[in-house]
């Protein structure tokens, strides 16, 4: 109503000019209208992205339900708070995770990674096969990468992000509440997981082997597993979400591979390794927290 009022009204301030002055008035008309279309659309823009960040943070509201990124059929498991005990070269630390945070089920296979970099680097090459022969930095760039297609998609609640576990609560998951020395006991068998097999055969398919007590597959075997903390050795005493120490030259990778042999997959073995190389025995696993 108000907008015809005003064309009304500049309608009448016309009668009786010059051409010129009526197509400079019409020009003007013209602009005034096209700017207030621009901001409606922005303004309906706006209240479409407040409607998508409110129901995608209503999909997360409940910390705790599984979910499956959809485009990539890649599951996501939630690991509950809590606190263990980190052994290193034989010298025990108390951790306690403070927050809970989602851990893939499975390592990122090759079908994964190709949907998201558009490439497929691996050595032994498979849909169902963990990628391999990517470095940290690469690992690193799928989970922003990823963070990028969901956030598109509507499906990344404020302050969330992609990002590799850290080695704290890489371990935590694995050992899913136990003390031994793998999550099924002190003693391990070709039924267990996939490591000492002959360098032809290479990786085996994700979730060919048992999961562990929190549902997760080849914590131990098959590839080696990016964190995001730098290699070094562990802090004295009790921590609390610990993310590594503040500078080194390698990260930290866990889980050990296909190539190596059963002691190397215990639960607390830790190795490091520059970021930038890679290497067919080293993959990874996402992790879904808070960016902060």
């Amino acid at each position: 109503m108000k907008n015809t009022l005003f064309t009304f009204f500049i309608a009448l301030l016309m009668v009786g000019c010059g051409e010129e002055v009526k197509k400079e008035v019409l020009q003007e008309e013209e602009r005034r209208l096209a700017a207030i279309k621009v901001e409606e659309e922005r303004k309906q823009e706006a209240q479409r992205e407040e409607l998508r960040v409110r129901d995608t943070s209503a999909a997360f509201a409940k910390l705790g339900d599984r979910f499956t990124i959809s485009d990539l059929g890649l599951e996501m498991l939630w690991v509950k708070h809590g606190a263990f005990m980190m052994v290193d070269k034989g010298k025990q630390h108390h951790v306690t995770l403070t927050k809970g945070f989602y851990l893939g089920k499975y390592e990122v296979t090759q079908a994964q990674w190709e949907r998201v970099m558009g490439n497929n680097p691996s050595r032994f090459k498979g849909a169902d096969r963990p990628v391999e022969n990517v470095s940290w930095n690469d690992a690193v760039e799928f989970c922003k990468k990823l963070t990028e297609m969901e956030k598109k998609a509507g499906r990344v609640p404020q302050g969330m992000s992609y990002q590799l576990p850290t080695e704290a609560q890489w371990e935590y998951a694995c050992r899913a509440g136990t003390s031994t020395m793998y999550s099924w006991g002190d003693s391990i068998s070709s039924k267990n997981a996939s490591y000492e097999r002959d360098f032809d055969d290479g990786t085996t398919p994700v979730g060919k082997y048992p999961a562990n007590p929190w549902g997760f597959h080849d914590m131990h075997g098959n590839v080696c597993e990016w964190c995001s903390d730098l290699y070094g050795d562990y802090p004295s005493g009790s921590v609390t979400n610990p993310i590594g120490p503040a500078s080194g030259s390698y990260r930290v990778i866990r889980g050990s591979s296909w190539l190596d042999d059963g002691a190397s997959l215990r639960s607390a073995k830790r190795n490091g390794y520059a970021p930038s190389p890679r290497h067919f025995i080293i993959g990874f696993r996402v992790g879904f927290q808070s960016s902060k």
